[in-house]
C-alpha cells in the first residue's frame, strides 16, 4: 500500500474555492481571495524560512540541503547537485490517526513540536 495513491482525483484551488463558497456563502470572487490571501501567507511565511503550524493537520518546514555529489542514473557520472531549499511536511499525529482510521478523541497536537 505505501507509495500509493489511494485519492481517485486531485483537489484544485479551484476545488477549495468552491468549498469555501458553498460553506460560508462569500461570493465566489471573496472566496477566492480568501484562499489566495491564505496560501500567499504561507508562501511569504515560508520563503523567510519559517516553519508553518497548523493545529491538527501538521507542520511545513523549510530546510537546507547542502551541496553534494551525485550520480546522473543514465551514464553513471559524478555530477554536483547544488546547495538549495526544500520543503518539507510532517503530519500532526491526529492526521496520520484520520487517515488510518483511528480514534483522535485522545490524541492532541503537542508531540508535534519535536523538530
Amino acid at each position: 500500500m505505501a507509495g500509493q495513491n489511494l485519492g481517485k482525483s486531485t483537489v484544485t484551488k479551484a476545488d477549495i474555492v468552491e468549498k469555501v463558497y458553498q460553506k460560508i456563502g462569500f461570493s465566489k470572487k471573496e472566496a477566492s481571495e480568501l484562499v489566495e490571501l491564505v496560501f500567499g501567507t504561507l508562501k511569504d511565511v515560508l520563503q523567510t524560512g519559517e516553519k508553518v503550524k497548523i493545529s491538527g493537520f501538521g507542520n511545513f518546514v523549510v530546510r537546507g540541503k547542502n551541496e553534494r555529489v551525485g550520480r546522473n542514473p543514465q551514464t553513471g557520472d559524478q555530477i554536483k547537485i547544488s546547495a538549495r531549499r526544500v520543503l518539507t511536511f510532517r503530519p500532526s499525529q491526529v492526521l496520520k490517526a484520520m487517515l488510518n482510521g483511528e480514534d483522535i478523541t485522545n490524541l492532541t497536537d503537542d508531540d508535534d513540536d519535536n523538530d
